[in-house]
């Protein structure tokens, strides 16, 4: 779960096989008592048709949580956090870093730092996209050493630069359809 809309769903279709739970919170749900399998079954059907994913291992269980907590430093933080980032999930997982990046790279074929970039690109995308920021102000936000720093690695990740990016976005909105009639 990623999202406010995901928690809701969960809830949702939780509260449908009447299955009282105390916490739902991104990518985690904690259940006040043991289910049956039916219900268990049910519910991860629920959750399918809704685009959503029952795991029961741990090693899925901990790539998601992992996820969670990059998705909420990267996306949901005012500012980007000056941190470690490895010392941070430790901290926030309870887990050894070096486990964590190993078994994170096994499952999922990128490291977390790559995880990270991605999805750094992916909040300096929307932030552009909103167009309430500069560059330099995005930059500094999401904790870039320097503007060409965000560039170099924006154009790695897209092939785009960040201002030309921005110009497609501009172009397209000025040749709707609509706008042509």
């Amino acid at each position: 779960m990623v999202s406010l809309r995901c928690k809701l769903a969960v809830k949702e279709e939780l509260d449908k096989l009447k299955l009282k739970h105390t916490t739902i919170d991104l990518g985690e749900v904690v259940l006040k008592k043991n289910i049956h399998a039916e219900d268990r079954e049910l519910l991860r059907k629920a959750l399918l048709k809704k685009g959503l994913e029952l795991i029961d291992d741990k090693k899925s269980l901990l790539i998601e949580r992992t996820k969670n907590v990059i998705i909420e430093l990267v996306h949901y933080a005012e500012k980007y956090p000056k941190v470690n980032v490895s010392e941070y999930l430790s901290k926030e997982l309870d887990y050894n870093y070096t486990h964590l990046a190993n078994l994170f790279s096994e499952v999922t074929g990128t490291t977390i730092v790559n995880y990270i970039i991605l999805n750094k690109i992916e909040r300096v995308k929307e932030l552009l996209l909103y167009d309430e920021l500069s560059l330099t102000e995005i930059s500094y936000l999401m904790e870039y050493s320097s503007v060409s720093h965000l560039s170099n690695q924006f154009k790695k990740v897209t092939g785009l630069t960040p201002t030309y990016f921005k110009q497609i976005k501009q172009y397209k909105k000025r040749i709707q359809l609509e706008e042509l009639l």
